[in-house]
């Protein structure tokens, strides 16, 4: 039978190529911020992390993780308890690779952490549910320092390079997962409203716990930081999955949620009821200690969105490539290209923001850079309060911009916009990151001290940054009814640091349009209303994947 019609004029799938070495904003940023002599190995890494990302075979990993979500079993067939999490055999190949790729073992190297934030940012392009458990296994190890007992004991298991998804004691493994359950349902944020209660037991550092969880990420793990109250108050604790000898933790999974996205992680409402738990840190002094794995994983949720943006603008700019329409390539009509180059913007300054914060993780990790530590402590809450926030309309722009087809399921695009939200809600939603750098503000005056000095290496460079900075400065010496304004003093100290990175490192098109669209308010209010500039073209072109 004669065929009724030829395909033509459909972009080829972005497949087999190097996700990282495509992306010349991320590359020109680990250049910048990691040391030359860690260079030739970090590029050889995370290439070869990239082609994997970009091969079909992990593509087709991530589809099938999503399309087989985690199922709950809460018995077995004799009717005993087990609380086993199922995961789709594609889900334990992207966690083996994630954790071989040492996403998990910053805190172990010279330069760690902007090698990691690089090799996550590429491989949540791949899938980004199981970034999750990936993210929270790196996070608790600064946690756990708080007890040096105890962070001799798990460290190395956390920073391991083997994964064994097996529920088994800890110490007869090859490496272990963490998992983090903090927010109860008549809380949320407000953890200090906590229900749960920890009972000392006999034995030095013992307790058990009753209560519950209302969001436990990555139940399947094989232990987790949890917060209970002590007659001292809030309190941190390490709440083992299976005991030392070999019997199963109390750990009641009742449900797994319903997720918008991150469908092929697993996020579980959970049940204590005389679970066994040692004590991280001092009893009444748990928020303090869980707050530096919040921080980590804040970190990871700008680099989520950094992956996610990326990806998205990478479609958008192959697919602009490749079809023709109205006499000529998309990437070629003038208004598809503002669009396009608008998208690139964006993404490219979440880019340089994420790995500028982990390369200050990395002084402080190697260096003591007490600056660096101040630094952090307001631009993490600021990065992630505004990166997360422009990952969704930029997710769905950059989905319009394949028409129809970027509305179907097999483009991929339909995910990354149900995954888009996410970072923005986990670890604090944008009124809690608003107002942690309100507090950071009104209480670390190092922390503002640290912003200024840095955002103002680039004083003088452009006028527009010269005045946004000035700008910020008027806002900031007002504090009066701060606590209304905060989210837009944040958005400012965001905008800051990106424009002055980009003025100091991207190239002269990238930096004059983004501070003339961001902060000289040349633009619109949506994607694709940059000013006229005859370097839109070299914008989108730093932007397009190379397959």
């Amino acid at each position: 039978m004669p065929a009724t019609h030829s395909v033509t004029n459909q972009p080829p799938p972005l497949t087999g190529y190097d996700v990282y070495s495509a992306d010349r904003a991320l590359t020109d940023a680990v250049e910048r911020h990691l040391d030359p002599e860690l260079l030739d190995e970090a590029r050889r890494e995370l290439s070869g992390l990239g082609r994997s990302a970009g091969s079909a075979q992990v593509q087709d990993w991530g589809r099938l993780a999503n399309e087989n979500p985690p199922k709950l079993r809460t018995h077995d067939r004799y009717g005993h308890r087990i609380d086993e999490v199922e995961f789709h055999p594609s889900w334990h190949q992207l966690m083996r690779k994630g954790i071989s790729a040492q996403l998990t073992a910053a805190w172990t190297r010279p330069g760690g952490h902007v090698r990691r934030a690089a090799g996550f940012l590429v491989w949540s392009q791949a899938e980004a549910g199981h970034g999750c458990p990936l993210s929270m296994t790196h996070a608790a190890v600064p946690a756990l320092r708080a007890d040096p007992a105890l962070a001799a004991e798990w460290e190395p298991r956390l920073t391991s390079t083997l994964y064994d998804p097996a529920l088994a004691p800890a110490a007869g493994k090859p490496g272990a997962v963490f998992g983090m359950g903090m927010t109860e349902k008549q809380g949320g944020s407000d953890v200090r409203a906590n229900t749960t209660v920890a009972r000392p037991l006999a034995e030095d550092g013992a307790y058990e716990l009753t209560g519950h969880k209302w969001f436990c990420s990555a139940p399947m793990s094989d232990g987790f930081l949890v917060l209970a109250q002590t007659a001292e108050g809030p309190t941190c604790f390490l709440l083992p999955r299976v005991l030392e000898d070999g019997t199963r933790n109390v750990f009641r999974i009742q449900r797994l949620k319903d997720k918008l996205g991150n469908r092929s992680n697993a996020s579980a409402e959970v049940e204590f009821d005389g679970t066994w738990a040692r004590r991280v840190g001092e009893e009444g002094r748990g928020v303090r200690t869980i707050i530096e794995m919040v921080a980590a994983t804040r970190l990871d949720c700008v680099l989520g969105s950094a992956a996610l943006m990326r990806q998205a603008v990478a479609q958008a700019v192959h697919h602009g490539a490749h079809r023709e329409a109205f006499g000529g390539l998309l990437i070629d009509k003038p208004l598809m290209r503002n669009v396009l180059a608008d998208l690139a913007l964006e993404s490219e300054a979440a880019t340089a923001l994420a790995i500028r914060l982990a390369a200050a993780y990395d002084a402080v990790q190697d260096h003591g850079d007490e600056r660096e530590r101040a630094l952090l402590r307001l631009a993490v809450p600021a990065a992630k309060y505004w990166v997360t926030k422009r990952c969704t309309p930029l997710v769905a722009e950059a989905a319009e911009c394949l028409g129809g087809n970027g509305y179907v399921e097999e483009s991929g695009m339909p995910r990354l916009l149900r995954e888009s939200p996410l970072n923005s809600v986990w670890e604090g939603a944008g009124n809690v990151q608003a107002l942690d750098a309100l507090r950071a503000l009104r209480r670390e005056p190092a922390a503002l001290d640290a912003l200024l000095r840095e955002v103002g290496r680039a004083r003088g460079a452009d006028h527009r940054l010269d005045g946004a900075i000035k700008q910020l400065l008027t806002e900031l010496a007002d504090m009066e009814g701060a606590e209304a304004r905060a989210r837009r003093v944040v958005e400012r100290i965001a905008l800051v640091l990106q424009g002055s990175l980009l003025v100091r490192f991207a190239p002269p098109a990238v930096a004059d349009l983004f501070c003339a669209s961001r902060l000289g308010g040349d633009r619109g209010s949506a994607f694709g209303t940059l000013p006229h500039s005859p370097h839109l073209a070299e914008v989108v072109e730093r932007a397009r994947p190379v397959a």
